[in-house]
């Protein structure tokens, strides 16, 4: 139980370096995946977390290297969101920068798709935010945690009365 078979630096190691490794995995697979998760999307991430369970500790099943491993994992989110905080270029890097995908009433079709989001996803968010059709948006955008905010037009208002 307290006996490690390889080294604590060789977990540090293996830690950091499937941390940075799935860091850069999920920051390539798009917003949407790790904003919005369906049941396909936290079956990935259960099975993902098994598959590179191994490959951080070596084998090695003891109580001490299990503890290295989660205390390096961390060590890494803390260090990188205070870096991130600090410099901002990084955290462009690390985050993405929000989209526009709908100006002025205009879906951006090809944003869309490379976001993957579908027709379906946007009528959602669209809906949760109060209205039915895209000519009402002023402005829909993809924030750098998935999430979709919407800001409608202001109507203008009714003059000459009735």
């Amino acid at each position: 139980m307290w006996q490690m078979a390889v080294p604590w630096w060789e977990f540090v190691a293996r830690g950091v370096a499937v941390y940075f490794f799935l860091l850069v995995f999920l920051r390539l697979t798009g917003r949407r995946q790790t904003g919005q998760y369906a049941p396909f999307d936290l079956v990935l991430l259960l099975v993902l977390s098994n598959a590179v369970q191994n490959s951080m500790n070596a084998g090695d099943n003891s109580l001490v290297g299990g503890m290295v491993s989660a205390a390096t994992l961390l060590a890494c989110h803390v260090l990188l969101a205070h870096l991130s905080y600090r410099f901002p270029r990084l955290r462009h890097l690390v985050d993405g920068k929000p989209k526009v995908l709908i100006h002025q009433g205009v879906v951006q079709q090809p944003l869309l798709a490379q976001e993957q989001i579908t027709p379906d996803d946007l009528a959602a968010a669209l809906r949760a935010s109060g209205c039915l059709n895209a000519h009402e948006v002023e402005r829909a955008t993809i924030e750098t945690n998935g999430q979709i905010t919407v800001v409608l037009r202001r109507h203008a208002p009714d003059v000459g009365g009735a």
